[in-house]
């Protein structure tokens, strides 16, 4: 059994008013939240991989932090669920195959992770795909399935461009396996991780040092043993000329009327906030347009009327004159989660440029994006604080930045834009 929230699903629009004559913009903010396990749950089996880098820039620590978490965490599966263990350099080697995770098996492989040594160079693509490929074999209509990837170094190895690498993590997660990343220190390429993880369905995490290693990789174990709502998707049915994107980075998918956007596997209570944007067409004066946005997920929880339903939310949009359009009031709330998403994808942007050395283009973004939200912030506190924390960061990213501070200002983003907290956990209803 589930304990199902009051609201599961909880929908915003920012006004209500869009103009005849013009591809009016407006903004959807979806609230989901998961329900909550029970102890008279049986909570699904997870297939899971681990894929450890074990090149020589592993050697130490970090490896042996990765060993030790890797075997903590198979001491926390059961005999019904599944793991396999795959180690790479530039040669990739099936350490330990799938196998249901009894107690004898969780012994030999941490018996064979201890034989694990550094070495070679970084063919990340052939391993992360064999330790996807360790899960597909054994895809369960009911389970959990999912490859773990970390590793500390850049793809020289293999198959190196990320456009492949996030094509194929794409299609692993059509099939069923999603992909989940861990990046250590500060010689990884973050932007790949953080693509194959989104493409993957999965989630991304940046690791400090090598003794974070273990609270991420517990974190992550943690979450997939607790999932409550698989393939979780938010369905938007509206007319078929109006333009729906995820400012948040969910996978949209679907035309013709029918929009999907893909939250993925949720955990035991996870709150997950959607920003959408809709470019309206042209329209009639004193017509309505709507949409009716649904939840929907693999296993149905989420369908029917009874306790576990989510409500389909209906929302209307009224085409009226210019006069109309600007008198009238903003959601303050819809207007704070829209300024908080385009404040961290400014600071991804401004990353970027810092990291090739255009000083100029990253204070330039903050700068902007400042601004923008000043012109609608009106005597709002939180607005005008979002802008002024922007416009006080601006100098730090026109400035040479660590490598560290860079992966740390992009993990603290992709965070916030994904509800994740500041070490990449999931938030949980209170």
């Amino acid at each position: 059994m589930t304990d199902h929230p009051a609201n599961a699903l909880d929908v915003r629009q920012d006004r209500h008013l869009i103009r005849p004559g013009a591809h009016s913009k407006r903004f959807v903010v979806a609230n989901v939240t998961a329900p909550r396990a029970t102890a008279a749950r049986r909570r699904p089996p997870v297939n899971l991989a681990f894929v450890l880098d074990r090149s020589g820039s592993m050697s130490g620590q970090k490896l042996a932090t990765a060993k030790q978490a890797i075997e903590e965490a198979l001491g926390r599966l059961e005999a019904d669920d599944r793991f396999s263990i795959v180690v790479y350099d530039d040669v990739v080697d099936v350490v330990f195959p799938s196998t249901p995770a009894t107690p004898g098996a969780r012994r030999a492989a941490a018996d064979k992770l201890r034989d694990i040594d550094a070495r070679g160079s970084t063919n990340l693509g052939e391993g992360w795909l064999r330790g996807c490929e360790q899960v597909a074999e054994h895809l369960g209509r009911d389970g959990v399935d999912r490859c773990l990837l970390l590793t500390d170094g850049l793809a020289n190895v293999g198959i190196t461009d990320p456009d492949s690498l996030t094509g194929h993590a794409t299609a692993l997660r059509a099939r069923g396996v999603t992909t989940t990343t861990f990046g250590v220190g500060t010689t990884f390429d973050e932007g790949l991780l953080q693509a194959l993880a989104d493409a993957g369905g999965g989630h991304f995490y940046y690791i400090a040092d090598a003794p974070q290693i273990r609270d991420a990789i517990t974190s992550e174990v943690g979450e997939a043993l607790e999932v409550t709502a698989r393939g979780v998707a938010l369905e938007v049915t509206a007319r078929d000329d109006l333009r729906i994107e995820a400012l948040t980075p969910h996978a949209v998918s679907g035309g013709g009327g029918r929009t999907s956007v893909a939250l993925g596997d949720l955990v035991s209570g996870q709150t997950v906030e959607v920003v959408l944007r809709l470019s309206f067409p042209y329209g009639e004066l004193g017509r309505d347009a709507g949409a009716i946005v649904a939840l929907t997920d693999r296993d149905g929880l989420f369908a029917g009327s009874g306790a576990g339903a989510a409500e389909p939310a209906r929302l209307t949009w009224t085409f009226a004159d210019d006069r109309a359009n600007d008198a009238q009031p903003r959601d303050p709330a819809v207007d704070r989660a829209v300024a908080l998403v385009f404040a961290a994808r400014a600071r991804q942007e401004a990353v970027a440029s810092n990291r090739v050395g255009d000083f100029t283009a990253a204070g330039r973004v903050m700068a902007a994006t400042a601004r923008r939200i000043r012109s609608y912030a009106g005597k709002d506190a939180e607005l005008r604080e979002i802008a002024r924390v922007l416009e006080a960061e601006q100098g730090a990213y026109a400035a040479p930045m660590a490598e560290s501070l860079r992966k740390q200002a992009h993990f603290a983003s992709a965070n916030a834009l994904r509800s994740r907290d500041a070490m990449g956990h999931s938030r949980r209803d209170a």
